[in-house]
């Protein structure tokens, strides 16, 4: 792989996880962020009770991602070989991280809108 371009990525990203669940996993991301734009301007503010367990669950959608994402290229912890392996891990954990954020805030907000405030 000599250059790093977006059509190399959508392949070796096709080849991991499979047409279907790779493009699958796109489609939720995507409905995931309109739902999430959607709350937001709904609501027009942040709830930081919500907020705050969205944060709480980062740790888990980091983890998760990891174990997923390992258990994909049926690789382990001890298969790290070099600097790329950890910076690619850290990345993968962020985005789970992120991403889990992301949809416990949509998703408690879908379930338990605010009260709506008569002015």
């Amino acid at each position: 792989m000599k250059d790093l371009t977006f059509g190399t990525l959508l392949a070796v990203f096709e080849e991991i996880f499979g047409p279907f669940l790779f493009w699958a996993m796109v489609a939720v991301a995507i409905l995931v962020t309109l739902l999430y734009i959607f709350v937001l301007f709904r609501d027009r503010e942040v709830s930081w009770r919500k907020f705050l367990w969205a944060q709480l669950s980062m740790p888990v959608g980091a983890i998760a991602a990891v174990l997923f994402v390992q258990g994909m290229t049926r690789s382990g912890f001890a298969d790290i070989g070099g600097p790329i392996d950890v910076v690619v891990l850290l990345g993968v954990a962020t985005a789970g991280a992120i991403g889990a954020a992301i949809l416990v805030y949509t998703l408690e907000s879908l379930l338990w809108p605010p009260a709506d405030r008569h002015q």
